[in-house]
């Protein structure tokens, strides 16, 4: 996948140079791709969290049942507009989302904190 390059030059440098495992998931979560839920879930650590929608999933079993219930609700697009280094293990990437969701269009921040291997460890998602 080729993540689109930001509106701001300086988010689109940092979108080249997104770890790993943010590259992984922002491709595999991407409703345009055809997501395969074990690249999905290579991405995050095995204890992971995932906060959406103030609710929290945690591990693969539970992560693995979120993304294929967000994946299967709407048809949406999504747009990578900013993304930002916040330090060594802090990343924050903002998307935009049109859709037939409630609302049609949100724009969403997804706050990742890479732990060992660097995996995801925690990923917030809120508007």
């Amino acid at each position: 996948m080729t993540i689109p390059t930001p509106p701001d030059p300086a988010a689109a440098e940092t979108v080249k140079h997104l770890p790993h495992a943010i590259t992984t998931y922002l491709r595999e979560a991407d409703p345009q791709h055809k997501a395969n839920a074990h690249d999905l879930l290579s991405a995050f650590a095995p204890d992971a969290t995932v906060v959406d929608e103030e609710k929290t999933y945690k591990g693969h079993d539970e992560i693995h049942r979120w993304r294929e219930g967000v994946s299967s609700q709407f048809t949406y697009t999504v747009e990578i507009t900013h993304a930002e280094k916040l330090d060594e293990t802090h990343f924050v990437v903002t998307s935009h989302l049109e859709g037939d969701f409630p609302g049609g269009v949100v724009d969403l921040l997804y706050r990742f904190t890479l732990g060992e291997d660097d995996l995801i460890a925690n990923l917030e998602i809120a508007p």
